[in-house]
């Protein structure tokens, strides 16, 4: 019988570029293979549809991969104008079809129109939970489930092809945002339907689908040569503000005491803490009233 490769401890993010027609799961599970991780979770679900940007947080970085959850994100996206999916995507059965001659001037207007802050109601076919179940598990079964519109903000939506009724485009938004509901939005603004033809994330929390790796690449890979592609856990968070804490005080935040901190810092946002030796510590949080700070997660260095 053959031994199973026994797992690391590994820490780290790699940002994977998702192949075609693997689940985020599917893929999240391939590269913990690879590494042979014991710990392993994935930022941001792709359907098997979508390719792109995908971080994989290894070890402790999974403490900080909310902050990447609630990053914004770019995308680029191809549409079909004058026909509607039950999945609002190439994977769902076409229920209903309509003009598909639409003009680039008011493919224009539309994206002018849905530009900026805006609602938008999530689909039936998303992993949002209703009662603890994903609502397409009850869209499989014919059952839909009345959603309420969601506040997203769309930065910007660039025409890249348009040749109806194909259209490609470029979109920035913040957290939350559908494209597959975006894309059948545009269409009603021009009155008419769409579905998204394909989906590939370009940008997440700053990084870049050119600095990813795809699973064929890292499959020819030595274990070293793939462990170097992995970023510190604290790039995750890079975006928050910095302190460097001594000793003593580090060593409080882990016994879970609360250091004074003697500079007033003026906000209570989550800040990265470093030791004096540049060994990213953990985020904590300054209390104003008191003048410390609490931990909010710490990196575990034992073992």
């Amino acid at each position: 019988m053959q031994n199973k490769p026994l797992k690391r401890k590994i820490s780290g993010v790699l940002l994977l570029d998702k192949p075609l027609g693997l689940s985020s799961n599917t893929a999240l599970q391939q590269v913990r293979r690879l590494y042979r991780a014991e710990k392993a979770g994935h930022t941001g679900v792709l359907d098997p549809l979508a390719t792109g940007l995908l971080p994989i947080c290894f070890g402790e970085a999974a403490k900080f991969a909310q902050y990447l959850l609630d990053a914004d994100k770019a995308y680029t996206a191809e549409m079909r104008l004058g026909e509607a999916r039950s999945t609002g995507d190439l994977e769902g059965e076409t229920v209903a079809t309509g003009r598909s001659g639409v003009s680039l001037a008011e493919f224009q207007t539309a994206c002018k129109a849905l530009t900026g802050a805006i609602r938008q109601v999530p689909p039936m076919f998303s992993a949002l939970k209703h009662e603890g179940k994903p609502l397409y598990e009850y869209a499989r079964q014919g059952i839909t489930i009345e959603r309420k519109p969601r506040d997203i903000t769309v930065y910007s939506i660039d025409i890249v092809e348009f040749n109806a009724p194909q259209a490609r485009i470029d979109v920035r938004c913040s957290k939350g945002t559908y494209i597959r509901t975006l894309s059948e939005d545009l269409a009603k603004q021009c009155g008419t339907l769409a579905c998204l033809t394909a989906l590939h994330r370009t940008e997440t929390a700053g990084f870049t689908i050119a600095e990813s790796h795809t699973l064929e690449a890292l499959e020819k890979l030595a274990e070293a040569e793939r462990d170097a592609l992995l970023l510190p856990c604290d790039v995750l968070v890079r975006h928050l503000p910095q302190i460097t804490l001594n000793d003593k005080a580090v060593e409080m935040l882990k016994f879970g005491q609360r250091p004074q901190f003697g500079e007033n810092i003026g906000h209570e946002t989550p800040i990265r803490v470093y030791g004096r030796n540049g060994a990213f510590v953990g985020l904590v949080q300054y209390q104003k009233e008191t003048g410390r700070l609490k931990a909010l997660r710490l990196m575990n260095t034992a073992g």
